[in-house]
């Protein structure tokens, strides 16, 4: 029994994502509204209860009273015909003194408080432990004092009554605006949705680009980018059928050599010793001219970011430096160049080593076989400290264009410096003509960043 292929993981939605932060805030904003709300519906409740003891004290002090009542009793009160109580009805309790403290009407379920309490609002225990609010005031002439309560719970009970009627239609147009909310995220996703589609749509063989036509301004941009994309992948594509093309034409003129030679060996034509040596030697020349373009597009190949996938290592460029040139020594020797390495014991670099020994071997190769006899070739390293830059250049003193004819055309396709841009462009540097140290006439510079 197989295994089960593991489940790809779960990717976010976009439209999900944007409704979740949308509500996030509504909720913070409404939550925020709903404490506001309710403190605000307390302290106004509050307010509002306490104008109403200093109104009725007010009201009360205007009265005129015949008679003093007995202490302990209560001044009888006639209800208004046809009133109901309703929620916002207190049950207020009056109590009214003359100057000397004789209690002249006393109304309500509060017990008796005391005669000297000052002026103005207070909040009195009793000993039953409950607690009032109260309003005490003198009449402008001092004859009459009156103290107006209502119990605390009764207060307390008619405010958060009233702040509950001034939030409960948030918490009905909760669900409404969450709905809304869904709706219109829904909604603003379909330009997105729509661009999408018209990728989905293109045929990049036929060149088609995304049309920007109905496109909302905020993505216009995107739709730009995505044009620009396909615009450098085309050019992408078209750089490689043309270096295809030119690879097809370059190779088919040494095999079509060689099948042609050894269509003459096998026919038996060519009886003449010397002959047949010019001819394998033809055919070996043009095998491997046919090998080298076709090792440079394996290199090419391996040039691009998929082989910097691997973690980077230290590299000494100076090193290998050394060793390109140790490996090309024998072939400037037997052309009677001279091959030289002027470097530092040490330029560090982080990267791959295989691309950069296959970049400076190219450099290097390229000038050992298109200059003249006997041209002078230096490698030379070092670094940049103030810009971070390490460096590696290849001069020569020869003339490419003075090359003796005989020599194949080896990089006719220039391959070796298209690996070598590829490499620098792998490891972020870049790959360019310098100028020329004295006594040199060409400079090829490879530079990156350093890592010392």
């Amino acid at each position: 029994m197989s295994a089960a292929a593991p489940t790809e993981k779960r990717r976010s939605s976009l439209q999900l994502t944007l409704l979740a932060w949308v509500l996030a805030a509504l909720a913070l904003v409404w939550g925020s509204f709903v404490i506001w709300g309710y403190q605000t519906g307390v302290t106004e409740a509050d307010e509002l209860t306490d104008g109403h003891l200093a109104s009725v004290a007010s009201l009360t002090l205007n009265w005129h009273v015949q008679d003093d009542v007995p202490v302990g009793e209560a001044t009888a009160v006639q209800p208004p015909p046809g009133l109901h109580a309703h929620d916002y009805q207190e049950s207020l309790s009056v109590v009214l003194w003359n100057a000397s403290g004789v209690l002249i009407s006393r109304t309500g379920q509060a017990p008796l408080p005391d005669f000297g309490m000052e002026q103005g609002f207070a909040t009195i225990v009793f000993d039953s432990q409950q607690s009032w609010r109260s309003f005490t005031q003198w009449s402008h002439d001092k004859k009459a004092k009156v103290t107006v309560m209502i119990s605390l719970a009764e207060r307390d009970s008619l405010a958060d009554d009233i702040a509950m009627q001034m939030i409960e239609p948030g918490f009905w147009l909760l669900p409404i605006i969450v709905i809304a909310l869904g709706v219109a995220v829904r909604r603003g996703m379909r330009p997105l949705n729509q661009i999408t589609q018209r990728v989905e749509a293109l045929d990049l063989s036929r060149d088609q680009r995304v049309s920007d036509a109905n496109v909302p301004r905020e993505l216009s941009p995107m739709v730009n980018s995505i044009n620009t994309l396909l615009d450098r992948q085309q050019e992408a594509l078209a750089r490689e059928r043309n270096l295809a093309n030119e690879v097809a034409h370059e190779l088919r003129t040494p095999l079509a050599s060689i099948a042609l030679q050894a269509q003459a060996l096998k026919s038996g034509s060519q009886t003449d010793n010397a002959a047949m040596q010019a001819a394998l030697q033809r055919i070996g020349q043009d095998a491997l001219h046919a090998g080298h373009v076709l090792d440079q597009l394996l290199t090419l190949a391996r040039a691009g970011r998929g082989m910097l996938d691997a973690p980077l290592q230290a590299v000494n460029w100076a090193a290998v430096a050394r060793d390109v040139a140790a490996a090309q020594a024998q072939s400037a020797w037997l052309r009677e160049d001279t091959l030289a390495v002027d470097a530092p014991e040490s330029v560090m670099v982080c990267g791959n080593a295989l691309l950069l020994d296959s970049a400076l071997r190219n450099l290097v190769e390229n000038a050992v076989r298109h200059t003249p006899p006997g041209t002078q070739i230096e490698v030379q390293a070092g670094c940049d400290s103030s810009l971070g830059l390490a460096w590696v250049q290849v001069c020569d003193d020869g003339r490419r264009d003075a090359a003796p004819v005989h020599v194949p055309p080896v990089d006719s396709l220039h391959l070796g410096h298209e690996i070598v841009s590829r490499v620098m462009q792998a490891h972020g540097g870049r790959f360019a003509v310098a100028d020329a140290p004295q006594g040199f006439t060409t400079c090829y510079r490879m530079e990156m960043p350093s890592a010392g």
